[in-house]
């Protein structure tokens, strides 16, 4: 992981997202929503209140913002920190804080992040992985022989702490993803790609190269262009 800036608000947010989950919520708990509905029929309440309401009954207003997110973070899950290729790949939009623990904050852009939908399972609810929106830099980094991701040196004994607990439970360690981050780091060696090309598609992998001076291994520029 690497840290992400967070994007702005697309303009058409409120209107379409915002606004009519939170008519949503009010009628799921019961309420009379402000302001009152002119189309469509209400939602019938499942709880007494909108801290009650279950996680699964909230309406997936957020799945249409998932082409905003894919322009605003270039298609990269925040998690894995890979690019979401197109007809194979699966993006999703994950809630940092998760439906279940903040009725609040689950119509809210800046609670959403792109992430591919291995990532979001894995993370689910679970509020001990660091959000990609408040990490700090070099707090991740990679082995360039398994292609394993550790702590960064030089962490306090907390952040070390938070930063193993986020691989543990993303597992980010597996099979899966050392392969897919050692792939990308083979076609550059090898001159299948060039190193735009890598900062784009794989921006962790390359940060890597550069931090720990593996970026040319034969002796090729390979800074410049794209395949």
């Amino acid at each position: 992981m690497i840290p992400v800036t967070p994007a702005p608000e697309p303009a058409a947010f409120d209107g379409k997202i915002r606004q009519p989950g939170l008519r949503a919520i009010a009628e799921l708990a019961g309420e009379q929503s402000t302001p009152p509905r002119t189309a469509g029929r209400p939602y019938p309440p499942v709880a007494a209140s909108r801290d009650e309401i279950p996680a699964d009954k909230f309406p997936p207003y957020w799945r249409e913002m998932l082409d905003d997110l894919m322009r605003s973070y270039h298609r990269i899950c925040a998690y894995l920190c890979l690019y979401i290729p197109r007809g194979t790949g699966a993006p999703s939009v994950d809630h940092a804080v998760a439906k279940s623990r903040r009725w609040d904050q689950i119509y809210e852009w800046s609670n959403y992040r792109l992430a591919c939908s291995l990532m979001n399972a894995r993370k689910g609810a679970a509020a001990c992985v660091l959000d990609p929106f408040e990490i700090g830099e070099g707090w991740f980094a990679l082995e360039l022989v398994e292609f394993q991701v550790r702590p960064g040196d030089g962490l306090s004994d907390e952040v070390t702490g938070a930063v193993a607990n986020t691989i543990e439970r993303l597992r980010l360690n597996d099979h899966i993803c050392c392969k897919a981050r050692e792939e990308y780091a083979e076609s550059y060696w090898s001159g299948d790609i060039v190193f735009d090309y890598l900062m784009r598609h794989a921006p962790f992998v390359a940060r890597e190269l550069r931090c720990q001076d593996r970026m040319d291994v034969a002796g090729r520029d390979l800074t410049e262009g794209s395949t």
